[in-house]
Protein backbone atom coordinates (compact mmCIF):
# COMPACT_ATOMS: atom_id res chain seq x y z
CA UNK A 1 0.00 0.00 0.00
CA UNK A 2 1.40 3.44 -0.71
CA UNK A 3 1.34 6.69 1.53
CA UNK A 4 0.25 10.24 -0.51
CA UNK A 5 1.32 13.47 1.74
CA UNK A 6 0.25 16.39 0.30
CA UNK A 7 2.01 20.03 0.38
CA UNK A 8 -0.15 23.15 1.56
CA UNK A 9 -1.51 24.91 -1.21
CA UNK A 10 -0.33 28.46 -1.35
CA UNK A 11 -2.38 31.66 -1.08
CA UNK A 12 0.08 33.84 -3.68
CA UNK A 13 2.22 31.63 -6.79
CA UNK A 14 5.08 30.44 -5.57
CA UNK A 15 7.63 27.49 -6.87
CA UNK A 16 7.19 24.18 -5.89
CA UNK A 17 10.06 21.37 -5.74
CA UNK A 18 9.51 17.61 -6.19
CA UNK A 19 11.61 14.53 -7.49
CA UNK A 20 8.89 12.74 -9.70
CA UNK A 21 11.65 10.61 -11.55
CA UNK A 22 14.76 11.17 -10.03
CA UNK A 23 15.12 14.88 -11.43
CA UNK A 24 14.49 17.44 -9.64
CA UNK A 25 11.17 19.37 -10.74
CA UNK A 26 10.59 23.16 -9.84
CA UNK A 27 7.49 24.67 -11.36
CA UNK A 28 4.81 27.68 -10.63
CA UNK A 29 1.04 27.79 -10.86
CA UNK A 30 -0.62 31.37 -11.60
CA UNK A 31 -3.68 32.58 -12.75
CA UNK A 32 -3.67 33.59 -16.42
CA UNK A 33 -5.35 34.95 -19.50
CA UNK A 34 -5.07 33.20 -22.61
CA UNK A 35 -1.66 34.60 -23.44
CA UNK A 36 -0.24 34.08 -19.91
CA UNK A 37 0.04 34.72 -16.34
CA UNK A 38 -1.74 38.30 -15.79
CA UNK A 39 -0.58 39.66 -12.33
CA UNK A 40 -3.62 37.86 -10.16
CA UNK A 41 -2.86 36.32 -7.07
CA UNK A 42 -5.72 34.48 -7.01
CA UNK A 43 -9.20 34.42 -9.10
CA UNK A 44 -12.53 35.66 -8.01
CA UNK A 45 -15.87 36.01 -9.58
CA UNK A 46 -19.20 37.37 -8.88
CA UNK A 47 -21.70 34.73 -10.97
CA UNK A 48 -25.49 34.35 -11.37
CA UNK A 49 -26.71 30.82 -11.16
CA UNK A 50 -26.18 28.64 -14.10
CA UNK A 51 -24.09 31.30 -15.17
CA UNK A 52 -20.71 29.37 -16.89
CA UNK A 53 -17.41 31.82 -17.25
CA UNK A 54 -13.63 30.07 -19.09
CA UNK A 55 -10.96 31.01 -17.08
CA UNK A 56 -6.92 30.10 -17.72
CA UNK A 57 -4.35 28.78 -14.78
CA UNK A 58 -0.38 28.76 -16.31
CA UNK A 59 1.80 26.18 -15.16
CA UNK A 60 5.56 27.16 -15.35
CA UNK A 61 8.03 24.33 -15.63
CA UNK A 62 11.66 25.81 -14.31
CA UNK A 63 13.19 21.75 -14.58
CA UNK A 64 15.51 20.24 -17.34
CA UNK A 65 12.67 18.23 -18.71
CA UNK A 66 9.60 17.93 -19.43
CA UNK A 67 7.25 17.14 -16.75
CA UNK A 68 3.29 15.74 -16.62
CA UNK A 69 1.28 17.37 -14.53
CA UNK A 70 -1.81 16.46 -12.67
CA UNK A 71 -4.77 18.83 -12.22
CA UNK A 72 -7.06 19.06 -9.68
CA UNK A 73 -10.06 21.38 -8.32
CA UNK A 74 -11.02 21.12 -4.80
CA UNK A 75 -13.24 22.70 -2.45
CA UNK A 76 -11.23 25.55 -0.45
CA UNK A 77 -10.78 26.28 3.35
CA UNK A 78 -8.88 27.72 5.90
CA UNK A 79 -6.51 26.20 8.61
CA UNK A 80 -6.30 26.58 12.04
CA UNK A 81 -3.72 29.10 11.68
CA UNK A 82 -5.27 31.33 8.64
CA UNK A 83 -3.78 30.19 5.72
CA UNK A 84 -5.73 28.71 2.92
CA UNK A 85 -5.94 25.28 1.51
CA UNK A 86 -8.05 23.20 -0.26
CA UNK A 87 -9.11 19.77 0.28
CA UNK A 88 -6.91 16.44 -0.72
CA UNK A 89 -7.59 14.38 -3.45
CA UNK A 90 -8.96 11.75 -1.10
CA UNK A 91 -11.31 13.99 0.20
CA UNK A 92 -14.68 14.55 -1.58
CA UNK A 93 -15.59 18.32 -2.82
CA UNK A 94 -19.45 19.27 -2.14
CA UNK A 95 -19.39 23.25 -2.71
CA UNK A 96 -17.07 25.43 -5.15
CA UNK A 97 -14.39 22.71 -6.07
CA UNK A 98 -17.22 20.90 -8.08
CA UNK A 99 -18.10 23.91 -10.42
CA UNK A 100 -14.63 23.90 -11.66
CA UNK A 101 -13.83 21.21 -14.67
CA UNK A 102 -9.89 20.93 -15.98
CA UNK A 103 -8.54 18.68 -18.18
CA UNK A 104 -6.64 15.44 -15.78
CA UNK A 105 -3.46 16.67 -16.76
CA UNK A 106 -0.85 18.85 -18.42
CA UNK A 107 2.35 18.15 -19.87
CA UNK A 108 4.72 21.56 -19.73
CA UNK A 109 8.04 21.42 -21.20
CA UNK A 110 11.28 22.35 -20.02
CA UNK A 111 11.91 26.07 -18.93
CA UNK A 112 8.27 26.27 -20.63
CA UNK A 113 4.81 27.71 -19.07
CA UNK A 114 1.50 26.41 -20.33
CA UNK A 115 -2.06 28.03 -20.25
CA UNK A 116 -4.59 25.27 -19.04
CA UNK A 117 -8.10 26.92 -19.27
CA UNK A 118 -10.86 25.48 -17.20
CA UNK A 119 -14.94 26.41 -17.10
CA UNK A 120 -16.56 27.14 -14.24
CA UNK A 121 -20.02 26.61 -14.03
CA UNK A 122 -22.40 27.88 -11.59
CA UNK A 123 -25.31 25.35 -10.98
CA UNK A 124 -29.09 26.66 -11.23
CA UNK A 125 -30.07 26.36 -7.45
CA UNK A 126 -26.92 27.65 -5.98
CA UNK A 127 -27.07 29.90 -2.28
CA UNK A 128 -26.54 33.23 -2.37
CA UNK A 129 -22.53 33.57 -1.11
CA UNK A 130 -19.32 32.61 -0.99
CA UNK A 131 -18.38 29.23 -2.16
CA UNK A 132 -14.81 29.00 -1.97
CA UNK A 133 -11.81 26.33 -4.19
CA UNK A 134 -8.78 26.27 -5.35
CA UNK A 135 -6.84 24.70 -8.31
CA UNK A 136 -3.58 23.01 -8.11
CA UNK A 137 -0.98 20.81 -10.03
CA UNK A 138 0.50 18.05 -8.59
CA UNK A 139 3.47 15.47 -9.05
CA UNK A 140 3.44 12.62 -6.90
CA UNK A 141 7.28 10.98 -5.96
CA UNK A 142 7.77 7.63 -5.42
CA UNK A 143 10.73 5.95 -2.94
CA UNK A 144 9.86 2.32 -2.22
CA UNK A 145 6.28 1.83 -0.79
CA UNK A 146 5.73 5.71 -0.29
CA UNK A 147 4.36 8.04 -2.75
CA UNK A 148 4.48 11.80 -2.02
CA UNK A 149 1.96 14.32 -3.67
CA UNK A 150 2.96 17.87 -3.87
CA UNK A 151 1.20 20.49 -4.96
CA UNK A 152 1.00 24.18 -5.67
CA UNK A 153 -2.17 26.48 -6.40
CA UNK A 154 -4.42 29.15 -5.60
CA UNK A 155 -7.75 29.89 -4.51
CA UNK A 156 -10.58 30.23 -6.65
CA UNK A 157 -13.14 32.81 -4.92
CA UNK A 158 -16.37 31.78 -6.34
CA UNK A 159 -19.79 34.01 -5.13
CA UNK A 160 -23.16 33.13 -6.06
CA UNK A 161 -24.55 36.60 -6.72
CA UNK A 162 -27.74 37.28 -3.89
CA UNK A 163 -27.89 39.33 -1.04
CA UNK A 164 -24.66 39.66 0.74
CA UNK A 165 -24.86 38.42 4.41
CA UNK A 166 -22.00 39.46 6.77
CA UNK A 167 -22.50 38.19 10.65
CA UNK A 168 -20.04 36.56 12.95
CA UNK A 169 -21.39 35.24 15.89
CA UNK A 170 -19.39 35.54 19.58
CA UNK A 171 -19.70 31.81 21.30
CA UNK A 172 -18.26 30.92 24.37
CA UNK A 173 -17.03 33.98 25.73
CA UNK A 174 -15.18 33.87 28.86
CA UNK A 175 -13.83 36.20 31.24
CA UNK A 176 -10.98 36.07 33.79
CA UNK A 177 -10.23 39.21 35.94
CA UNK A 178 -6.45 39.45 36.64
CA UNK A 179 -5.12 40.94 39.55
CA UNK A 180 -2.14 43.05 39.73
CA UNK A 181 0.38 42.31 42.72
CA UNK A 182 0.05 46.04 43.44
CA UNK A 183 -3.13 46.70 45.92
CA UNK A 184 -2.97 50.20 44.66
CA UNK A 185 -3.14 49.45 41.53
CA UNK A 186 -5.71 48.67 38.90
CA UNK A 187 -5.65 44.61 37.21
CA UNK A 188 -7.15 43.93 34.23
CA UNK A 189 -9.61 41.46 32.43
CA UNK A 190 -8.43 38.91 30.10
CA UNK A 191 -11.33 37.43 27.82
CA UNK A 192 -11.78 34.64 24.94
CA UNK A 193 -14.42 33.71 22.76
CA UNK A 194 -14.98 31.84 19.56
CA UNK A 195 -15.78 34.66 16.77
CA UNK A 196 -18.05 32.10 14.31
CA UNK A 197 -19.01 33.52 10.53
CA UNK A 198 -22.77 33.13 10.75
CA UNK A 199 -23.32 34.67 7.28
CA UNK A 200 -22.75 33.62 3.63
CA UNK A 201 -19.43 35.52 2.75
CA UNK A 202 -15.97 35.71 4.00
CA UNK A 203 -15.22 38.24 6.87
CA UNK A 204 -12.64 40.36 8.60
CA UNK A 205 -14.15 42.22 11.68
CA UNK A 206 -13.15 44.61 14.31
CA UNK A 207 -14.53 43.65 17.79
CA UNK A 208 -14.80 45.46 20.97
CA UNK A 209 -14.58 44.72 24.69
CA UNK A 210 -15.88 47.20 27.05
CA UNK A 211 -15.39 46.79 30.73
CA UNK A 212 -18.02 48.50 33.34
CA UNK A 213 -17.77 48.08 37.57
CA UNK A 214 -18.78 49.96 40.03
CA UNK A 215 -22.21 49.81 38.95
CA UNK A 216 -21.27 51.65 35.50
CA UNK A 217 -19.39 54.54 37.04
CA UNK A 218 -16.38 53.59 35.83
CA UNK A 219 -15.59 51.48 32.42
CA UNK A 220 -12.63 50.50 30.19
CA UNK A 221 -12.63 49.03 27.05
CA UNK A 222 -10.11 47.23 24.39
CA UNK A 223 -10.01 46.52 20.94
CA UNK A 224 -9.34 42.98 18.83
CA UNK A 225 -9.09 42.18 15.15
CA UNK A 226 -11.40 39.26 14.21
CA UNK A 227 -9.54 37.35 11.28
CA UNK A 228 -10.33 36.06 7.91
CA UNK A 229 -13.39 33.54 8.30
CA UNK A 230 -15.27 31.75 5.59
CA UNK A 231 -18.81 30.73 6.26
CA UNK A 232 -19.23 28.60 8.61
CA UNK A 233 -15.47 29.17 10.05
CA UNK A 234 -14.63 29.96 13.59
CA UNK A 235 -11.79 31.49 15.28
CA UNK A 236 -10.71 31.69 18.84
CA UNK A 237 -10.32 36.14 19.33
CA UNK A 238 -8.42 36.97 22.73
CA UNK A 239 -8.26 41.01 24.34
CA UNK A 240 -7.13 42.41 27.14
CA UNK A 241 -8.88 45.55 29.22
CA UNK A 242 -6.71 46.78 31.64
CA UNK A 243 -7.29 49.30 34.38
CA UNK A 244 -10.32 47.36 35.96
CA UNK A 245 -10.21 47.31 39.74
CA UNK A 246 -12.64 44.35 40.11
CA UNK A 247 -14.44 45.49 42.91
CA UNK A 248 -17.44 43.64 42.79
CA UNK A 249 -19.82 43.09 39.78
CA UNK A 250 -17.80 43.64 36.34
CA UNK A 251 -19.79 43.59 32.96
CA UNK A 252 -17.86 42.73 29.56
CA UNK A 253 -19.73 43.59 26.77
CA UNK A 254 -18.24 42.54 23.64
CA UNK A 255 -19.56 43.68 20.32
CA UNK A 256 -18.59 43.00 16.66
CA UNK A 257 -18.82 44.65 13.48
CA UNK A 258 -18.01 42.44 10.43
CA UNK A 259 -16.82 43.44 7.11
CA UNK A 260 -17.27 41.79 3.72
CA UNK A 261 -13.79 40.68 2.70
CA UNK A 262 -13.62 40.70 -1.37
CA UNK A 263 -16.01 41.40 -3.95
CA UNK A 264 -18.45 44.54 -4.34
CA UNK A 265 -19.44 45.24 -0.64
CA UNK A 266 -22.11 47.67 -1.35
CA UNK A 267 -25.79 46.15 -0.46
CA UNK A 268 -24.52 43.24 1.45
CA UNK A 269 -26.20 43.43 4.72
CA UNK A 270 -23.99 44.46 7.99
CA UNK A 271 -24.86 42.70 10.99
CA UNK A 272 -23.61 43.63 14.34
CA UNK A 273 -23.40 41.38 17.36
CA UNK A 274 -23.14 42.44 20.99
CA UNK A 275 -22.80 39.91 23.75
CA UNK A 276 -22.52 40.39 27.74
CA UNK A 277 -21.35 38.75 30.62
CA UNK A 278 -21.48 39.37 34.04
CA UNK A 279 -19.05 38.29 36.93
CA UNK A 280 -18.46 39.21 40.62
CA UNK A 281 -15.16 39.60 42.22
CA UNK A 282 -14.27 40.03 45.45
CA UNK A 283 -11.45 42.29 46.22
CA UNK A 284 -9.10 40.45 48.18
CA UNK A 285 -6.20 43.10 48.02
CA UNK A 286 -8.08 46.25 48.77
CA UNK A 287 -9.81 44.75 51.73
CA UNK A 288 -6.23 43.35 53.47
CA UNK A 289 -5.27 46.79 52.85
CA UNK A 290 -8.37 48.16 54.46
CA UNK A 291 -8.04 45.58 57.13
CA UNK A 292 -4.63 46.23 57.84
CA UNK A 293 -5.49 50.10 57.95
CA UNK A 294 -8.30 49.57 60.39
CA UNK A 295 -6.12 47.23 62.46
CA UNK A 296 -3.45 50.10 62.68
CA UNK A 297 -6.29 52.62 63.25
CA UNK A 298 -7.45 50.85 66.63
CA UNK A 299 -3.77 49.89 67.41
CA UNK A 300 -3.32 53.47 67.49
CA UNK A 301 -6.45 54.66 69.20
CA UNK A 302 -5.73 51.90 71.77
CA UNK A 303 -2.04 53.33 72.41
CA UNK A 304 -3.54 56.82 72.32
CA UNK A 305 -6.27 55.96 75.22
CA UNK A 306 -3.60 53.79 77.27
CA UNK A 307 -1.22 57.20 77.55
CA UNK A 308 -4.03 59.14 78.23
CA UNK A 309 -5.42 57.52 80.99
CA UNK A 310 -1.71 56.66 82.34
CA UNK A 311 -1.24 60.67 82.30
CA UNK A 312 -4.16 61.04 84.05
CA UNK A 313 -3.24 58.71 86.70
CA UNK A 314 -0.14 60.34 86.73
CA UNK A 315 -1.88 63.51 86.97
CA UNK A 316 -4.54 62.72 89.79
CA UNK A 317 -1.59 60.87 91.88
CA UNK A 318 0.53 64.91 91.62
CA UNK A 319 -2.27 66.09 93.01
CA UNK A 320 -2.88 63.73 95.80
CA UNK A 321 0.69 63.67 96.59
CA UNK A 322 0.24 67.94 96.66
CA UNK A 323 -2.53 67.54 99.20
CA UNK A 324 -0.87 64.94 101.30
CA UNK A 325 1.93 67.53 101.27
CA UNK A 326 -0.25 70.40 102.02
CA UNK A 327 -1.75 69.00 105.14
CA UNK A 328 1.75 68.14 106.71
CA UNK A 329 3.00 71.48 106.18
CA UNK A 330 0.13 73.20 107.97
CA UNK A 331 0.39 70.74 110.68
CA UNK A 332 4.07 71.63 111.41
CA UNK A 333 3.47 75.01 111.24
CA UNK A 334 0.62 74.33 114.34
Amino acid sequence: MSLAVLTIVSVAPVAASAEPTGATVTWAVQPADAQGPDGRRWIEHTLDPGAVVTEHLAVRNFGDSPVVFALQAADGYLTDKGRFNMLTSGQESVDGGTWITLPETVTVGAKQTTVVPFTITVPPDATPGDHPAGVAATVTSTGGTVAVQSRVGFRVMLRASGTAAAAVAVEGLAVRYERSWNPFAAGGVHLTYTARNTGNVAVIGDSTARVTEMFGLADRNASAAVPELLPGDGRQVEAHVGGVWGLGRITTTVEVTPAVLSGDPGGAEIRPTTTTVTVWTVPWAQLAVIVLIGALLLGWRTIVRRRRRQLARLLDQARDQGRVEGRESVRAAD
